[in-house]
């Protein structure tokens, strides 16, 4: 069941977080979307590049009903349709790819392909992308970026990534992002390394009590 744009916008506002998992063992990739569904974050993006992913997304598709899984890191039309036929219900791309935007829209899944510039950001949008992913966030300024893109840009949904932390998570939100999207600072090496799942639970609930009190 495909998830429709507006509804995926909902869920954005409503949860404001997104867990990024890369794993080089699906196991592990497994564990890591446990861990942080059990800490209260509902979207959770496997990385196409995680071992097995399109297995690991319909596995958890069926343990976590009350989550939202899609996928990320695609790159080309044919990893579209295989994480299409693998039941993402969303996708993310790095990049900003008319063709790969019109086939998600076509298959009535939401599609976030990542851009930097106004000119990527329109495009994208133009294309019929759901929101925008503003990656590597970091590389250019981070949370002032944002807010530089709100006046002209503020009806467009942004999620940044690539530089997103518990410390800035919230000023990114406040600067005018829809939501935003964790990898390494929500699975610290040591805490994965020793398999300490709970930790990743506490820290997923941590993460998630800054958006609380959003209106």
């Amino acid at each position: 069941m495909s998830t429709s744009n507006e509804s995926w916008l909902t869920l954005l506002q409503e949860h404001r977080t997104i867990a990024v998992i890369r794993a080089s063992d699906q196991s592990l990739g497994r564990q890591m979307a446990l861990a942080v569904a059990a800490g209260g974050i509902k979207l959770i993006e496997i990385t196409w590049n995680t071992d097995a992913a399109a297995e690991l997304i319909r596995h958890l598709r069926q343990e976590l009903p009350n989550c939202t899984i899609g996928t990320g890191t695609l790159l080309n039309l044919e990893q579209v349709h295989q994480a299409i036929d693998a039941g993402a219900e969303f996708l993310f791309t790095p990049h900003t790819n008319t063709s790969l935007i019109n086939t998600a829209v076509n298959a009535g899944v939401p599609i976030v392909p990542g851009a930097l510039s106004p000119s990527e950001i329109v495009t994208a949008i133009d294309a019929g992308a759901s929101c925008v992913k503003v990656f590597p966030i970091q590389a250019v300024g981070g949370v002032s970026y944002i807010k530089a893109l709100q006046g002209p840009l503020g009806h467009i949904p942004l999620i940044p990534t690539g530089g997103v932390t518990f410390a800035n998570a919230k000023d990114f939100i406040t600067a005018g992002a829809i939501a935003v999207g964790l990898a390494g600072d929500l699975f610290p090496k040591p805490l994965i390394a020793s398999g300490d799942w709970q930790g990743i639970t506490q820290r997923a609930k941590k993460l998630r009590s800054q958006f609380n009190h959003d209106p």
